[in-house]
């Protein structure tokens, strides 16, 4: 019983302190660099990962033990799954960007190597 209690009361911290987090993030500009590109793109994620937190507290503080642990698992599962899915998406497509504006600012020969003085890919 008091252990229940304890992981729903950690879950619902975990939840609020990622919701704080995402909130956070998504207040900062939206910057250049890329490390905080994809933290601000992970924000909305980090979001409904504190929805699923805050599910899972409050199932695991109102239902009978043995259906509040499985939906505790079931949800802390899902919110760490989903975070990571979202670092994922989220470096993916940053690192695409990045890739196409380095494409985009490297300088062209004209299709003509051989009278270029710069190295042809």
């Amino acid at each position: 019983m008091w252990g229940m209690l304890i992981a729903a009361v950690l879950c619902l911290c975990a939840a609020v302190a990622t919701t704080g987090l995402g909130l956070w993030l998504l207040a900062r500009p939206i910057a250049a660099d890329p490390v905080r590109q994809v933290l601000r793109a992970v924000a909305p994620t980090q979001l409904a990962a504190a929805v699923m937190l805050s599910a899972g507290g409050v199932v695991a503080l109102s239902a009978q033990p043995q259906t509040g642990l499985i939906v505790l698992v079931v949800c802390a599962v899902g919110a760490v799954c989903t975070v990571g899915a979202g670092c994922w998406q989220s470096a993916k497509a940053v690192a695409a960007s990045a890739a196409q504006s380095t494409a985009a600012r490297r300088p062209s020969c004209g299709g003509t190597c051989a009278a270029c003085t710069l190295s042809c890919n």
